[in-house]
C-alpha cells in the first residue's frame, strides 16, 4: 500500500510540475507591459490607407484595371445623363428662349491626367501653369459629345474655369484644337479674384450669364464647388474626380 501511494504521489507531483511548466510557457507568450510581443499593431493608427497604395489605386481606376471601377466608363455614364437632360428639356423651350450650357474645363472638358500622373498627384502651381501653356490636354470624350449635342440643339455654351486670365490664349487654343469651337464666352479668374474662393467667382459668372438673358439649363463639372452659390443651373451633372478637391 505504501509503495502504491508513493507511486501515485510521484505521478501527481509530475503532473503538477508539467502543468506549472506549461503555465510558465504560456505566460511567457502573453504580452504585458514588461514583456511585449514580437509584433505590435495599434489598429486605430492603421485606419488611413497608405498614400502609395492610394496612388496605385488612382492609376488603376484611370486604367480600368481594378475592382474599384473604371474612370472613363463613369465619365461616359454622366455624359449620357447630361445629353438626356439637354434633349428632354431643350425640346420644351419657349419661343425665343435662350438656353445655356455651362462647362467647367479641368477634369471636365479637358484632362490633365498626364501631368498629374507625372507629378505623382502633387500640385505645384508653377508646374501646372507650364502644362497649361503647352495646350496639350486632351478632350474628355463624353464632354465633347455633350458640347456637340448642345450645338445641334441650339443651346449656347459657356465655359467657366478657375484658370487664371493670364492663361487665356493657351486655354482657348487647347479647347479649339480638341474640338470645342463656337462657344459664347470663356470666364477666367482675374488677378483680383485669385484670392477669393473659386465658388464665388463661378457663381458670379453664372449671374452674368443670367443677366444676359439666358436660362442656364445645365451645368457640368467635376467639383461640388462648380455648382455652389446662386444662381444655380436647373440641372447639375457632377463628374467623378478622385484626384483633387477644390472647395
Amino acid at each position: 500500500m505504501k509503495k502504491q501511494f508513493a507511486i501515485l504521489a510521484a505521478i501527481f507531483a509530475g503532473l503538477l510540475s508539467s502543468a506549472s511548466l506549461a503555465a510558465q510557457n504560456l505566460a511567457a507568450r502573453q504580452p504585458d507591459a514588461h514583456s511585449p510581443s514580437r509584433i505590435s499593431v495599434y489598429a486605430p493608427a492603421e485606419r488611413i490607407t497608405n498614400f502609395d497604395a492610394l496612388k496605385s489605386q488612382l492609376r488603376q481606376y484611370h486604367e480600368c484595371t481594378c475592382a474599384c471601377g473604371c474612370y472613363s466608363k463613369d465619365l461616359d455614364h454622366q455624359a449620357d445623363r447630361a445629353i438626356a437632360i439637354l434633349r428632354l428639356h431643350a425640346a420644351d423651350r419657349r419661343p425665343h428662349e435662350k438656353l445655356a450650357l455651362v462647362l467647367d474645363i479641368d477634369e471636365t472638358s479637358l484632362s490633365n491626367y498626364q501631368e498629374m500622373d507625372k507629378a505623382e498627384f502633387a500640385f505645384d502651381s508653377a508646374v501646372f501653369h507650364s502644362w497649361i501653356k503647352e495646350a496639350k490636354a486632351p478632350a474628355i470624350p463624353g464632354t465633347l459629345r455633350i458640347y456637340q449635342e448642345a450645338q445641334k440643339l441650339g443651346v449656347t455654351v459657356f465655359f467657366i474655369t478657375g484658370r487664371a486670365e493670364s492663361e487665356r490664349e493657351a486655354t482657348e487654343r487647347n479647347l479649339r484644337e480638341q474640338g470645342y469651337q463656337n462657344w459664347q464666352q470663356l470666364f477666367m479668374r482675374s488677378s483680383q479674384q485669385s484670392s477669393a474662393p473659386v465658388y464665388l467667382f463661378k457663381s458670379g459668372a453664372r449671374a452674368a450669364i443670367v443677366a444676359a438673358g439666358y436660362r442656364i439649363l445645365l451645368n457640368v463639372g467635376d467639383q461640388w464647388s462648380d455648382d455652389k452659390g446662386d444662381p444655380q443651373s436647373e440641372f447639375f451633372v457632377k463628374y467623378p474626380n478622385p484626384y483633387y478637391i477644390i472647395p
